[in-house]
């Protein structure tokens, strides 16, 4: 009898040697650590079969949304990579829910005329929030389809008022190292550090993010803020924002620092140029099974006819 193989990338096979064998230390480490509490101190961030937490309406874009049905709650919720928690995909939905999420500020600097730091109350408050749903790609070749909620980013860039020197956009993770077990184990160096072209965080379909599923954002997936920058790989879209600063220098993102032969700095979904160890042509759709035929992958994650155009002339094998 023929028995199909998965065709999923190991995970020893995603990450940089050295990350794979720290995440090998953390669970020895872990499991340890459990035993001696008999497990009674962690708390699971919600993930069950429908939407939960606080409601968090906003009216459908239909100008910026995909006509996909998106991915279930539990789909969304339970298949993550948010490495302050561990590299395992079930470890945000695990141990996320110990995050502190209020009070939340996040500090807004460098190149502009107006710095400030906002709460979370008023940044919802911005601009009027609505949900998008946006096809997600991760590097690691799955995908899911998400319905966010939030504004485009270019509202608040536009409030703080950019001098002629804000050329890229810094975003830093929070760290929260008593209840972050990755942190403690120094997966990558923490802060998780992303950047964006002023251009690229400019566009209308980067969003500041605040929720989805019509509530607030779970834990496991970026809580209680993020970007989501849809043409991109998923590890661009920063997650629990501290930190925005403009800049006039590239920044060195947290895995460009890690592997800079893997991950380049403008990381857009492209099925031409494959990652030096796997394919880029094709994607499993997450919540289709293991032996579902996978998908093309489209340039750009099918947002090319909005996004190209910041990219004309630029090589894209190079500037991978």
């Amino acid at each position: 009898m023929h028995v199909e193989q998965s065709r999923d990338i190991p995970p020893s096979g995603i990450t940089p040697e050295s990350v794979w064998l720290g995440r090998r230390r953390w669970l020895r480490q872990m499991a340890a650590g459990s035993l001696a509490l008999g497990m009674g101190g962690l708390a699971r961030a919600s993930a069950g079969d429908g939407p939960t937490g606080p409601v968090l309406p906003a009216p459908p874009n239909a100008r910026w949304s995909t006509t996909e049905k998106p991915n279930s709650w539990h789909d969304i919720t339970t298949y993550n990579n948010f490495y302050e928690f561990g590299t395992g995909k079930g470890d945000p939905a695990e141990y996320a829910g110990r995050m502190r999420l209020r009070p939340w500020a996040v500090k807004i600097d460098g190149a502009v005329g107006k710095p400030m730091t906002l709460d979370l109350d008023d940044l919802r408050k911005l601009a009027p929030l609505e949900e998008r749903v946006y096809r997600l790609r991760c590097v690691e070749a799955w995908s899911l389809v998400v319905p966010w909620i939030g504004y485009s980013l270019s509202h608040l860039l536009q409030r703080v008022e950019p001098t002629a020197d804000a050329r890229y956009v810094v975003f830093t993770s929070a760290v929260q190292p008593d209840v972050m077990p990755g942190v403690r184990q120094r997966i990558l160096d923490w802060p998780y550090v992303e950047g964006l072209r002023m251009d690229e965080a400019m566009h209308p379909l980067t969003l500041l993010t605040f929720g989805l599923y019509g509530h607030d954002l779970p834990p496991q997936d970026g809580a209680p803020l993020r970007i989501i920058v849809p043409w991109k790989y998923g590890f661009k879209s920063a997650k629990s924002l501290v930190h925005i600063r403009l800049q006039a220098e590239q920044p060195v993102s947290s895995w460009m620092r890690a592997a800079p032969d893997e991950y380049g700095f403008y990381a857009n979904v492209n099925p031409s140029v494959p990652h030096p160890r796997w394919s880029q042509a094709t994607e499993r759709r997450i919540g289709t099974g293991f032996f579902a035929s996978r998908i093309p992958t489209l340039p750009f994650n099918g947002y090319a006819e909005s996004v190209a155009g910041l990219y004309q002339g630029m090589d894209l094998r190079r500037n991978f």
